[in-house]
């Protein structure tokens, strides 16, 4: 009766089961995985949030396959604001109902049923069922640790095959925090063109960059990709994460690359984007004030994650069984803790005794045991106690 595509394993893992049954007992929980930031305790500014939802505009349908031109100018303005040299044609902009669509919109764009997507491990597992759906095959390449993380090439090389149509990096990673290198740009870029690739870059968290760290000084990020014509790039983003609004499902694709090859791919997602019309008006019409929210959000949450990550390091620093891995930017940490229990095994214990949620580092395509992953935009007494939780647990182990 249903399509192979959705034969997913719907049971509920050791760990989903044991969160479910601690909520329903009504028991308290400290949420170390909490990252919606409209429930982190962030103050909003309400009444210009919705008043931007109240434009007369609204009530008029005006059909705009790729959305309303000054939305697409606002965007534009979002990416000259991060770098004065980048100029980002609203022509090339498509707006999408949330970043979501947005792959959806390429993996039809660019893959017929089988065809095949590199994508980078760990990441953040949303990509399985959204290849899923679109009858699309991931194929693995690794991030490696050394010192910080790092693309590897050579996994990376091994992946592709001829039916690979695209390169996926998530610029910086979730949920390691690896910003790509421009030494790292400059290799992608090679290899999107040895092998007639695209290159797809998700940059939600772009915003989120923490200051370089002495150990990595010597790597030098890169940039937005939007400006990269090297090869047809597809950049994805939206408000969830930049102005801290995941309610408002409004993301973008940004394509850039060779002449010829990019007014193709314009047309061909005009028409993609006109056969769905998803995206609502008052939203359109609201972008223009709903993404410079981001200059009240943004220091707000940088400043949370910078207080949550302090207060890690400086408990981490009183004993010696749990580490964390370095990180660049994003919301998230990752923990090295002993492989022995497993990562969903300590998961659930955690949880068991201390009330303290935490994610499995097999969540995230991690190659082993040994990880588990917090999300640093958990409210700052509510991360301190949860990671003295975890430390104490851990240490009895």
């Amino acid at each position: 009766m249903f399509s192979n595509r959705t034969g997913w394993k719907l049971e509920e893992n050791a760990f989903a089961q044991a969160l479910r049954r601690h909520r329903e007992s009504g028991r308290k929980i400290l949420d170390l995985t909490a990252s919606n930031p409209t429930t982190c305790g962030f103050t909003y500014d309400h009444e210009a949030v919705l008043a931007a939802l109240a434009d007369p505009g609204s009530l008029r349908y005006d059909p705009e396959p790729k959305g309303l031109l000054k939305a697409r100018e606002s965007v534009a303005r979002y990416y000259a604001g991060k770098n004065p040299n980048t100029r980002v044609d609203p022509e090339n902009l498509i707006l999408t109902t949330g970043t979501s669509e947005a792959y959806s919109f390429l993996f039809r764009l660019l893959c017929d049923p089988g065809d095949e997507i590199l994508v980078a491990q760990p990441s953040y597992p949303l990509f399985d069922f959204l290849a899923d759906i679109q009858d699309v095959h991931l194929r693995p390449f690794q991030f490696v640790y050394d010192h910080g993380w790092q693309i590897d090439f050579h996994s990376l090389q091994k992946a592709v095959t001829d039916r690979t149509r695209a390169a996926l990096l998530v610029h910086p990673n979730n949920p390691t925090g690896h910003f790509t290198g421009e030494h790292e740009a400059e290799q992608l870029n090679s290899f999107c063109e040895r092998h007639g690739l695209v290159l797809l870059v998700d940059e939600v968290f772009l915003d989120y960059e923490f200051a370089v760290a002495p150990a990595s000084a010597h790597r030098q990020r890169h940039g937005s990709f939007v400006a990269n014509q090297r090869v047809l790039t597809f950049v994805m983003s939206g408000l969830s994460k930049i102005a801290a609004l995941p309610q408002m499902k409004l993301g973008w694709i940004a394509a850039n690359g060779p002449t010829e090859l990019l007014r193709d791919s314009i047309a061909r997602l005009e028409v993609i984007a006109d056969t769905y019309l998803s995206l609502s008006a008052p939203l359109q019409h609201a972008l223009p004030i709903l993404l410079p929210q981001r200059e009240s959000m943004h220091p707000q949450l940088m400043a949370r994650t910078k207080e949550n990550l302090a207060n890690l390091d400086a408990q981490l620093a009183t004993q010696k069984i749990v580490s964390r891995l370095e990180l660049d930017g994003g919301w998230y940490a990752t923990l090295r803790v002993p492989s022995v229990p497993s990562d969903e095994q300590i998961a659930v214990g955690l949880l068991g005794e201390h009330s303290v949620v935490v994610h499995p580092g097999h969540f995230y395509d991690f190659s082993g045991d040994g990880y588990l992953i917090v999300s640093l935009l958990t409210p700052a007494a509510e991360f301190r106690q949860g990671i003295t939780e975890l430390l104490a647990y851990i240490a009895r182990l």
